[in-house]
Order: structure tokens, then sequence, then C-alpha cells
């Protein structure tokens, strides 16, 4: 069989106003290497080394955005006004390696801890109906008034991002969180006009969020939104049920002002309807004029919560990367995010590019806590 050809991966690609060296996106994984909701000297020292390894786009881990009930765990992201200078020298650090930046803004919603005994304890935990998945409570039903304020925080958030050098933001609603928990009919109840069996009532709170991020931010700066069927309580949910669907979601925040769609799933290649083995990325991308960012268990063998909670993944070398160049010359994705393979190997694109597969350390369980801090972990941002 002759040798694989990656090499259009490794070809520029122009996302807006930027041009990027390569295809491959350093998404963001939860890494808990925060102080006080400020990046760490560790964490950007980290994220520097996958820019230098090959990567063109670092996105930051989940960063709470500037309301109280964002999270209140001490040792993920803030994105906010006490936190700039810090998200700052992260950036520049970034910039100075060779590589673009971007912030991802997020809320917990209905998964943030209730009660404890930390600065925020007492303040509210908020979700579209309190339900973490379908009969699961936990917390309370957010008011639209505090609803208007949430997304108020997501737009100073997207302020402070820019005012920080990053390249631009990512909007977060996948996997459970919060602007997820409106999307999914499972946890959005509401009958106000932001929830119920209606997808585009569901898709208002985003949609009102982006399209106020892009007033805020102005037109050159970028602007994207992650999403996902499968949610870390429940992996068989779906967000849409039919093309149709997905169409209207896409559509939607395209008109919203997002500059690109980042689809993550559990396996990007794991066929989304019946009759057809397009992946969810080569359907988004098939909907829509937006570029699409494709995800999930890229280089690996096992997808990221089997790998966190049963079994060590393995390294599928040039087998696993043909189905990935398979699809990316079928023009299902435009670039490519490698989530856990970053983190066992910071030059793994560099490795992949070169053919060299057996140098590749191949990520382990015991990265999910570093050693030194054997309170850390991973979760999928």
């Amino acid at each position: 069989m002759p040798r694989l050809d990656l090499s259009p991966l490794y070809t520029p690609f122009k996302l807006k106003n930027v041009t990027l060296r390569n295809r491959f996106v350093m998404p963001a994984m939860q890494r808990r290497m925060c102080r006080h909701g400020e990046p760490s000297q560790e964490l950007i020292d980290y994220y520097r080394r996958r820019v230098i390894g090959g990567v063109s786009v670092v996105i930051t881990e989940a960063c709470a955005v500037d309301h109280i009930s964002a999270t209140q765990n001490p040792a993920y992201a803030w994105i906010s006004a006490r936190t700039l200078d810090a998200w700052r020298r992260c950036a520049d650090t970034v910039r100075d390696a060779g590589g673009h930046f971007f912030i991802q803004l997020w809320h917990e919603g209905s998964v943030r801890a209730v009660g404890g005994d930390g600065p925020l304890a007492h303040h509210p935990t908020l979700s579209p109906s309190g339900l973490i998945s379908p009969g699961r409570p936990n917390g309370r039903a957010a008011t639209t008034a505090e609803l208007h304020d949430i997304k108020a925080g997501f737009v100073r958030s997207a302020t402070v991002a820019q005012a920080a050098g990053a390249t631009g933001v990512e909007v977060h609603a996948c996997h459970g969180y919060l602007l997820d928990q409106f999307l999914w009919h499972g946890t959005n109840l509401r009958d106000d006009g932001y929830g119920g069996p209606d997808l585009a009532a569901r898709m208002r709170l985003p949609r009102e969020i982006v399209a106020e991020i892009r007033a805020a931010v102005g037109a050159d700066f970028i602007v994207g939104f992650r999403f996902s069927q499968w949610k870390e309580a429940e992996y068989d949910a779906r967000i849409v049920e039919t093309p149709a669907e997905l169409e209207l979601l896409a559509d939607t925040m395209a008109e919203a002002g997002a500059d690109y769609l980042h689809v993550s799933t559990r396996r990007f290649s794991m066929p989304e309807w019946p009759g057809s083995n397009r992946g969810l990325a080569g359907w988004t991308k098939s909907l829509t004029r937006l570029p699409v960012i494709a995800c999930g268990s890229v280089g690996l063998d096992t997808d990221v919560m089997d790998n966190f909670r049963l079994r060590e993944a393995q390294q599928t070398g040039e087998a696993g990367l043909r189905e990935l160049i398979t699809r990316f010359n079928n023009d299902e994705f435009d670039l490519i995010s490698v989530g856990r393979a970053n983190i066992g190997d910071p030059d793994w694109v560099t490795k992949v590019r070169d053919g060299r597969f057996d140098e590749i350390r191949t990520f382990t369980r015991a990265d999910i806590r570093p050693q030194n801090r054997s309170n850390a972990s991973v979760h999928v941002a």
C-alpha cells in the first residue's frame, strides 16, 4: 500500500481575516491549570508548546463568562476584566510562538455545583429548566431577567477576550452545559419563547448571544460556535433530529454572525443518519457556507468518554488517519480538532506530518491527573 499522503491537511486555510498555517486545531480540554480564574504560567507554557509542536490554532479550555452563576470551581478559567492581563500574556505568548488564540466562552448551567463553602456558593445554579438531563434536577430555572444578565456576561467576556488580544472567541454550546441545555428539548421545557418543542425557540438564547457578541466586537473579530448532539450525561441525546433541523441551526448561527461551526462528536467518522456514511461535521459542511471544524477521537481507537472512564486508548497510526484524510478530501470539514492526542504528545502534528508514528507518545488516563496536581482533571470542554 502506498504511503499515506496527508499533505492536504498541512495546507494553509483562510479563516475570515487570518491565515492558518495548517488545518490542525487544539480544542478546549479543561486542564485545571488556572488560579482564581487566571491562566497559570503552566497553562501558558502548555499552550505555547502545542503551537511549537504544530497546531495552528489554540482554543482555550472552557472559560467561565462574567456572571456569578457561570461556575464556582476555583481551578477553572474565568474571562472578565479582573483576569484580562493574565489572558493578554497568554494570547501574546501563543501569537509569538506562531499560533492563533481563541478564548472559549462557557457557562456550566445546571452542571454547576449547588451549595458548598466557596465565595459564590450562595448564588443560584441556573439553567433553562433546572435539569441536567430529563428527570434529573439540579438548581433551578433561570428567570427571563436572569437570562438577559447571563447574555450580557457572555458579551462582556467577548469584549475582554478581544481586548486581551485573542484572535477570536468560541461560544460553547455542547456536551450538556448551559447553551446546550437550551438547545436540547430534554432539558429545555420553557414556555416563554426560549424553549419547548420548537427548535427555533430553543435556539433563541444562543442566537441572541452570538448576535450581541458580533455587535459588540465588530465585523473583523472571529466568533465561532461549538455544538454537539451528545452530552456527558447522555450519549444518545440529540438537539437536531433531521438534516433539515441541522440546516436551520447552521443558518441561524450564520445569520447571527458566527464565522465558523465547531462540530463536536465522540468519533469524527461516526455516521449521523441512516443511508449515508457522513458524520455530523460532514452533514454540517454540506448544509452551510461557514467553515466547519470536525472533532472526535482523531488518531486514537477509543472515544473520549470511554477513554476517561473505562480503558486506555491506542494510537491508530496511518490506518486511522486514512479515514481522516479521505473525509477531508471529500470536503466534509475544513479544519480538524485534535485533543487527547495533542495532550499526550505536544509534537503530534509534526510527527504525523513526518510519518514518525512510532515516536508518538499516546495519551493515557494518567494524563488526566498530571504529576504534582493530584486534584487536576480533564473534561471535554
